[in-house]
This record gives structure tokens, C-alpha cells and sequence, in this order.
């Protein structure tokens, strides 16, 4: 759960996020590793209550060695250089999962 870096407006946050950093983990090593790789920026309702936070990052990854792999490759430390250039990386919060329970799927229905 992402929230932009102080003294950032919305719309550089996102310009950033969708034109310098997603093509910058498309194209690293540490990019590499990951399978999957989703933006879901926080909606623009101002009624809804979200938190504080301006998106969401999901990362899908084979395994959790290569989860693992992805933060140790060589070119990790550019990517976090970037991370820490738009992100208030104090109140970043990484939640780790298993493979999801699906309750409902009306998409593969």
C-alpha cells in the first residue's frame, strides 16, 4: 500500500509511478522476477475513505525464492533509489500472501 512522498501532488505521484517506475521495473534484472506486475491507483471519490494511501502495487512471483531473488539482484538498489524519489517508504506496508481462496469467480463462470 503505497502513499506518496510529502510535497508531492497526486498527479506527479502518478506520472511517476506509471512512466518512470513501472518501465523501470519492466525493464531491471530484479524486473526479471516478477511474473506479474499490477498499478491500481486509489479512487478518485472523495467521499471514500481511503486511508491516506494514493495506490496499490501487486507483485506476483513464482516462489518466494524468487520473491527473494528479485530484492537481492544486482540492480534491486536502483529501483529502491526510485521507490524512495515518490514513495513515503515510512508508511510502506508489504503484505506477503499464499495462493488466494476464491469465494467468487462470476469472471471464469
Amino acid at each position: 500500500m503505497l502513499r506518496r512522498k510529502a510535497g508531492m501532488s497526486r498527479e506527479e505521484f502518478h506520472d511517476h509511478w506509471i512512466n518512470v517506475h513501472g518501465p523501470l521495473i519492466r525493464n531491471s534484472l530484479a524486473g526479471s522476477f516478477v511474473l506479474r506486475y499490477e498499478q491500481h491507483p486509489r479512487t478518485n471519490y472523495p467521499e471514500v475513505d481511503d486511508g491516506g494511501f494514493d495506490g496499490v502495487t501487486y507483485q506476483w512471483f513464482a516462489s518466494m525464492d524468487e520473491y527473494n531473488a528479485h530484492t537481492m539482484a544486482e540492480d534491486f538498489g536502483v529501483m529502491w533509489a526510485d521507490i524512495e524519489s515518490f514513495l513515503d517508504t515510512s508508511q510502506l506496508h508489504f503484505v506477503l500472501t499464499e495462493e488466494p481462496t476464491v469465494v467468487i469467480d462470476l469472471v471464469g463462470a
